[in-house]
This record gives C-alpha cells, structure tokens and sequence, in this order.
C-alpha cells in the first residue's frame, strides 16, 4: 500500500511540470516580441504558425496566449483568434490614471517607513537613472527599475502585480512618453524632487510629486 502511494504521487507531482514550463516559456516569447513591437499593436497572431515555429500543440500555445491575455497584452475576439492589444487614448488615460493613484501611494508609504538602507538603495538606482541621460534604452531601464524597485519596498503584492500589468500595457503605445522632445529631462527633474522627498521622509511630498509626475507621463503620452 505504502509502495503503491509513493509510486504514484511522485508522478502525479512532477506530471504537470513540463506542459507548465513549456507554455510559460511560449508566453515569455511573446510577451518579449509584442513589447518590442515585433508583434505590432493590432496584429493578428498566427497560431499555426507560431505553433510550428515552437514545435508544439495548438495546446500550450493558447495557454499562453490565455496569460498573455489576462496581462492585457492580447485581445481574444470571438471566432477571429488573438490579437495584439491595440491602446486607445481612454485606454493609455485610463492606465495612468491608475498608475497615479498606485505609484503615489506606494511613495508615501516608502517615505514613512523605508530603511536608510532602502532608501540608500532608491539613491544608487536613482544615480544610475542620472548616468543614462544621454542613452534613452538605458534611462528607460533604469526608470523602470525604479519605479518597480519602490513599489516593492512598499510592500504590498497585489499592488506590484496591477502596476506590473498595467506598465506592460502601457507599453504598447507606440509613442512612449519619455521619448517626445524635453521630456526625459523633465522625468529626470521631477526623479530628483521625488528623491529628495524620499530622502526628507515626507511622505505627503512624495505622495503629491509621484502622482504629479506620472500625471506629466500622461500628458505627454497624449502628444501626437
């Protein structure tokens, strides 16, 4: 009896394992090529093709095309397939209007309770964020980077997870706030001002000048 048991359940454990990974890793390609618009907004994803491409079923293929979707990355249309997620004005409105409300929270919370070793590790990426100015690739990793690393050191999941979702969405704007005419120096201005809220442990600063300066992303995502 005890011999069946453990015959079975290492099986029964490992099973689901490999299909798993598989489409986790299908997911990964995609996601990868739709936010560097390999993938461009509004096109059809061909999963005939991409199945054969990847040497696998229709199977896993639509699982990740499934996590994909729920990120806000792919459009499933009835009897039409998936496509990539094209961002409207209200929708690129609607994501940083979230943004501002989430980010700016996580701020405040960051002011009030972060660690001066948190703090100092907010600095050092901040420092980085000054060292990219001239190369945009890396100033928007190193923006990036950030933002996420604060929101982490609020410490609250569910809000790491919407903001995570929303910024892959907000990527899929063809015309990224931090590349229109001024506006990367202005972002890095604004960084400062945060930073030094953060560093002053005013929380209502930082609250204010995060949700003012995702405010400012958006105006200037909306220029065309």
């Amino acid at each position: 009896m005890d011999t069946g048991a453990g015959d079975a359940l290492p099986g029964a454990a490992s099973a689901p394992r490999p299909q798993r990974a598989l489409y986790e890793a299908v997911a990964e390609d995609l996601r990868a090529r739709i936010l560097s618009h390999r993938l461009s907004p509004g096109s059809w994803i061909d999963e005939k093709a991409l199945a054969l491409e990847h040497g696998i079923s229709r199977t896993p293929l639509r699982e990740a095309l499934k996590v994909l979707a729920s990120e806000g990355l792919v459009t499933m249309k009835l009897r039409h397939g998936a496509y990539v997620t094209e961002v409207s004005a209200r929708d690129l409105a609607e994501v940083f209007h979230l943004l501002a409300l989430l980010e700016s929270d996580a701020a405040g919370v960051v002011a009030a309770r972060a660690s001066a070793a948190q703090i100092a590790e907010l600095e050092a990426l901040h420092a980085r964020l000054e060292a990219q100015v001239e190369d945009r690739d890396g100033f928007f990793a190193a923006n990036e980077d950030f933002h996420m690393r604060l929101l982490e050191l609020a410490d609250n999941r569910w809000r790491i997870q919407m903001v995570a979702d929303l910024r892959k969405v907000m990527k899929l704007n063809r015309h990224h706030s931090l590349f229109k005419e001024g506006r990367l120096d202005a972002s890095l201005a604004e960084h400062r001002a945060i930073m030094a809220a953060l560093r002053a442990r005013d929380a209502e600063s930082a609250q204010r000048l995060m949700r003012e300066h995702i405010a400012n992303g958006r105006e200037a995502a909306a220029m065309r």
